[in-house]
C-alpha cells in the first residue's frame, strides 16, 4: 500500500545565502515528496519567515502570497547599488553630511500609507515574459511601472553613523520595522529614501518576521527540520507546522457545512451565500476542510476543492 501523501504547511526560518527555491528543494528531500511550493519569494540575502506548502496544501499558497508581510531591515544611506541591496555592486557613493534624523524620518514618512512604488529593477517581475533580473544581467534597460502598495507601519528603530567596508566611506545606517501589503519591495524603500535625501541608499539587512499570522515564533530552521526528519520514529507529518485543516482555520473565516452542503460542495456545486466579501473555508461535519469558497453574483462557489468528489 502506498504511503499517504504528506499535507500541510511548514514555516521555515530561511537562512541567508539560499534562494526560496533552494529551500523548496530541501523540503522535498526531507518530506519525500515532489509536491512542495513556497508562499512568497525571499531574496537570497534575506532571512526569516518562508511559508512552505506540502501536498494539497500547496493550493493555499495563493492566499499566503497575498497576505500582509512584516520585516526588520537596515537601510544604508550614502551608497547606491545595482540591486538596491548589498548583493549588488556599488554604482554611486555620495556624502551624508548634513543629513539629520528629522530629514530621515520625514523621508520615510513619505513612503507610509497607500503609495505608488516602482519595484526594484533587479526583481522577478516579468516583462514580455522575461524576468526583469535576467534582462538586467544581459545588459538590457528595464523600466518597470509603479504599482500601488500599502505600507501600514514604517518605524525607525535606530539611526547611527557607520563606515562602508566596501569603500571606506562614511555612511548612515537606519534600522526600520515595516508592515506592508504583498508586493511591496523593501529594497525600493531604501532606494527611494536615498534618492529623496540625495545620498543614494540600499538595503544591507532584511529579515521577514511575519507572513499573515505566521511569525518567527513558529518558524523552524532547516537544521531543526532535518533533525526532526532524521529521528527513527519521525514521519513527514511531523515536519508540518500546521495541518491543512489547521491552516485553513487560521487563514480564513470558517463556515461549517451540513451533510447535504458538504456533498454538493465536494462535487463542485454551489452553496447558498452567507454575505461574505472575502474567501472563506468550508468544513465538513467531520471537521475536515472541504474547500475555499468565494461568493460572487449571489452564489457561493469553490475556488479550491480539497475533498475528493
Amino acid at each position: 500500500m502506498a504511503a499517504e501523501e504528506p499535507v500541510g504547511l511548514i514555516v521555515v526560518d530561511k537562512p541567508a545565502g539560499m534562494t526560496s527555491h533552494d529551500v523548496v528543494s530541501r523540503i522535498r528531500r526531507l518530506a519525500r515528496t515532489r509536491r512542495v511550493g513556497h508562499g512568497g519569494t525571499l531574496d537570497p540575502m534575506a532571512t526569516g519567515v518562508l511559508v512552505i506548502g506540502v501536498g494539497k496544501a500547496t493550493r493555499l499558497l495563493t492566499y499566503v502570497i497575498g497576505s500582509g508581510k512584516r520585516y526588520s531591515a537596515t537601510i544604508r544611506l550614502g551608497e547606491s547599488t545595482v540591486t538596491d541591496d548589498a548583493e549588488g555592486d556599488i554604482v554611486a557613493s555620495k556624502p551624508t553630511d548634513g543629513i539629520d534624523e528629522s530629514a530621515i524620518r520625514a523621508g520615510l514618512a513619505l513612503q507610509t500609507g497607500t503609495i505608488q512604488q516602482v519595484p526594484s529593477a533587479v526583481s522577478a517581475i516579468k516583462i514580455d515574459g522575461k524576468r526583469a533580473y535576467k534582462m538586467i544581467r544581459e545588459g538590457e534597460t528595464v523600466d518597470l511601472p509603479a504599482r500601488t502598495v500599502v505600507v501600514s507601519t514604517l518605524d525607525v528603530l535606530d539611526i547611527r553613523p557607520a563606515t562602508s567596508a566596501a569603500s571606506g566611506a562614511a555612511v548612515i545606517d537606519v534600522d526600520v520595522d515595516v508592515a506592508c501589503s504583498s508586493g511591496t519591495y523593501i529594497r525600493a524603500i531604501a532606494r527611494d529614501l536615498g534618492a529623496h535625501l540625495g545620498t543614494g541608499g540600499h538595503l544591507t539587512a532584511l529579515r521577514r518576521t511575519a507572513v499573515g499570522g505566521f511569525t518567527l515564533d513558529v518558524a523552524r530552521t532547516l537544521d531543526q527540520l532535518a533533525e526532526q526528519a532524521g529521528r527513527d520514529d519521525s514521519t513527514a507529518a511531523d515536519l508540518m507546522s500546521l495541518t491543512l485543516d489547521e491552516a485553513a482555520s487560521q487563514f480564513f473565516r470558517r463556515r461549517d457545512a451540513d451533510p447535504d452542503e458538504a456533498r454538493v460542495l465536494s462535487h463542485g456545486g454551489p452553496l447558498s451565500p452567507i454575505g461574505a466579501a472575502e474567501p472563506y473555508a468550508v468544513f465538513a461535519p467531520s471537521g475536515e476542510v472541504i474547500a475555499i469558497v468565494q461568493e460572487r453574483d449571489g452564489k457561493a462557489r469553490a475556488e479550491v476543492v480539497f475533498a475528493p468528489a
